[in-house]
């Protein structure tokens, strides 16, 4: 972008969703966020902070009842859906994959945006399907069909799809649900090499603290419809914002290798709080 503009900049919107009686719910309030080229920003928050709701007016399909978003340095409201496409892709919290269509051809479908022909696949489509799946770690499930596959599985051809659209901004909804701790550490791990490999821009939506502490150089913390922290993870996730805005209480642990990590307490016994051991770790 040659103007130096943000990738992203949402400037103080407010969104609502139609309630009983016509009355409006307020689940984003006067919320800014700015997101520079090639930056990994992780939102965090409770349920019901607003986490999904901020990636769906980001993404275009939820506009906001006030403020502005732009994308690239133009409005949001002034893009083509098709270009921005081209652009942006989004991988959603639910996304039900098409029986009948082999893994492969599902994640072709992904080069939807940048289509040249009527029918079949180019060579550069080809190539990038190929490598969405490299970069996804699907290419194993290939050849099998979408009703073949596990939750996990579903998961990962969801990531290689959003991939194949090789866009410049990932929108990023609970990436890791269904997937097992190897899976986890794999796809965040490719998102960050695609990160530095293609200057790709990412917001990802998390649950687990540790996953976004461990991956995440930059973190949102959002409460009631508003950022409360934004910044690094030993300036945002401290124990004792962590107990205000999740109602638990977190010891900070360190690994042998100096990698910090929290660890939620178990409960509460004859008034003195109880946390999960250490086994050789530092607190």
């Amino acid at each position: 972008m040659s103007n130096g503009a943000p990738v992203v900049d949402v400037d103080r919107i407010r969104v609502s969703y139609a309630g009983v009686g016509g009355d409006r719910r307020a689940v984003l309030r006067d919320l800014s966020l700015r997101v520079a080229s090639g930056e990994l920003l992780a939102l965090l928050g409770p349920n019901g902070s607003g986490k999904t709701t901020l990636l769906r007016a980001i993404a275009g399909t939820l506009p906001p009842d006030a403020g502005s978003i732009r994308l690239f340095g133009r409005d949001l409201g002034s893009w083509e859906r098709p270009a921005l496409a081209r652009r942006v892709a989004v991988l959603p919290q639910s996304l039900v994959l098409p029986d009948g269509f082999r893994v492969a051809e599902l994640v072709e479908m992904g080069r939807a945006p940048h289509a040249t022909r009527w029918f079949g696949a180019s060579g550069e489509d080809a190539a990038a399907v190929e490598r969405a799946l490299v970069d996804a770690d699907a290419v194993d499930l290939a050849e099998r069909h979408a009703d073949e596959l596990s939750g996990g599985e579903r998961q990962r051809v969801l990531v290689a799809m959003a991939l194949a659209q090789e866009p410049e901004l990932l929108l990023l909804d609970e990436p890791t649900l269904h997937l097992d701790v190897a899976h986890q550490a794999t796809l965040l791990g490719t998102v960050g090499r695609l990160r530095q490999r293609r200057g790709l821009t990412v917001i990802a939506v998390l649950h687990d603290l540790n996953l976004a502490v461990a991956h995440a150089p930059r973190i949102a913390l959002l409460g009631e419809g508003r950022i409360l922290a934004d910044g690094t993870a030993d300036a945002v996730l401290r124990p004792d914002l962590v107990r205000e805005v999740f109602g638990v209480a977190v010891d900070e642990a360190v690994t042998a290798d100096g990698r910090r990590f929290l660890v939620p307490h178990i409960g509460v016994e004859r008034g003195i709080e109880r946390s999960v051991p250490g086994d050789g770790i530092e607190r």
